[in-house]
């Protein structure tokens, strides 16, 4: 552990955490979990908890409140640990949210370090300015991430069996799609469909759309492929003649339980759709988008990171590595997430080798490290740097833990 200025020792502290107020959120859920009135005047979307730069936590410390990046700054070896420090230099590298999605997020993926790296430079180099709208880049890092449902919970994740598919699209009977559904047989026909769509003419591309979503919504009883249908209707009541409705048709529609995981690894093309989660990811903002938004849209970067092989979604498997405790596990370097359910008094003996974060999902906790303790009530979160030591919780609380992957 280590000090900041004024001689305040970093322990255990408490965070406050920025919201983020896309227009795609919920005015309900992240008021009703912090004890706000609901529902609130704009929609919440994001509740992070981090140290990115464009929106970092706040810590309450003795001396009053300081960012968690400040805080970092000023002593990394102390509040992240040499072992997180040597592999992923001076920076958290987890990002932890509470997402609410009220309606669809866009059609998106995310690169891999080496694109990443490669599109910051070339944008960098470019002068595009690192705000800027039409930015793709905005860090040089890449964005694994994991969605743990809070809520049941609706997305689009990976490109569908290819077979399956073509049934779908030759199902709905029109005649535009015939040829697209034929060159469906394997991942570089995938890739000359998807191509094909987002090249076509802004006036054929909407009218191709409005066809498909009127065919959709004739077929949404049916029993295979009725929730995909479904769901680009529904998209395209919000983004009329957007081609981003057709290309939703290319994905796995995947219903998550509370409680049930996804894991979404560079390349992946996803798009949540409605629910609540707990989402963990390593710290970065870069995102390339190909529609169902009015945010930047650039094809041909998403293309360039894409993985056009078809996939089954999985779960994220689980482990215990304790009484009440859920480890969702993945091959993130940079971040785990836990689910702990506390009934009484819990000791985590492996806490606290690196930087972590805990936060109350509902009921309170009393936690104790590093010499300190605090209560976490229902929406509270706090952070603890490396070195505080074992992790001593007391109460009856379902809390997330997020810690470094690479030290789990």
């Amino acid at each position: 552990m280590g000090r900041v200025k004024g001689g305040d020792l970093v322990t255990l502290a408490q965070l406050k955490n920025p919201i983020q107020t896309y227009a795609w959120g919920s005015r309900r859920v992240l008021a009703e979990l912090q004890g706000r009135a609901a529902p609130s005047d704009t929609p919440e979307a994001e509740l992070w908890m981090g140290a990115h730069s464009s929106a970092p936590s706040r810590l309450q410390l003795q001396q009053g409140e300081r960012t968690l990046c400040a805080v970092i700054a000023e002593d990394p070896g102390a509040t992240l640990g040499q072992a997180s420090l040597e592999e992923f230099g001076p920076r958290l590298p987890f990002l932890l949210k509470v997402l609410a999605a009220a309606e669809p997020l866009s059609l998106q993926a995310h690169p891999s370090p080496e694109q990443a790296r490669a599109g910051f430079a070339d944008e960098d180099a470019r002068g595009i300015p690192r705000d800027a709208p039409t930015r793709n880049y905005r860090d040089e890092s890449h964005k694994p991430e994991l969605l743990c449902a809070l809520t049941p919970f609706d997305a689009l994740c990976g490109f569908r069996d290819l077979e399956q598919t073509r049934a779908l699209l030759s199902a709905l009977r029109v005649p535009e799609l015939d040829a697209h559904a034929q060159a469906l047989t394997d991942s570089a026909g995938l890739r000359a469909v998807f191509d094909a769509l987002y090249r076509l003419p802004q006036r054929e591309a909407a009218e191709l759309t409005n066809r498909v979503a009127a065919a959709c919504a004739q077929h949404c009883d049916d029993a295979t492929f009725g929730d995909a249908y479904s769901w680009a209707s529904k998209l395209h009541d919000k983004y009329s003649g957007d081609i981003g409705v057709v290309t939703s048709l290319l994905l796995n529609v995947v219903h998550l339980s509370p409680g049930e995981a996804i894991y979404l690894p560079a390349g992946n093309l996803h798009a949540y759709l409605e629910g609540a989660g707990i989402e963990i990811m390593a710290s970065s903002d870069n995102v390339l988008r190909g529609g169902l938004t009015v945010k930047h849209v650039d094809v041909s970067e998403l293309m360039r990171v894409l993985d056009f092989r078809s996939m089954q979604v999985q779960l994220a498997p689980t482990a215990q590595p304790g009484a009440g405790r859920t480890r969702y596990l993945t091959d993130a370097r940079e971040f785990c997430l836990e689910k702990i359910e506390l009934s009484g008094d819990l000791e985590i003996p492996d806490a606290a080798r690196g930087p972590e974060i805990l936060l109350c999902f509902s009921g309170h906790a009393d936690v104790q490290a590093g010499g300190r303790e605090l209560r976490l009530e229902q929406g509270a979160s706090c952070f603890l740097p490396a070195g505080a030591g074992p992790v001593a919780l007391r109460g009856n609380a379902v809390l997330y833990r997020a810690l470094v992957g690479a030290l789990a």
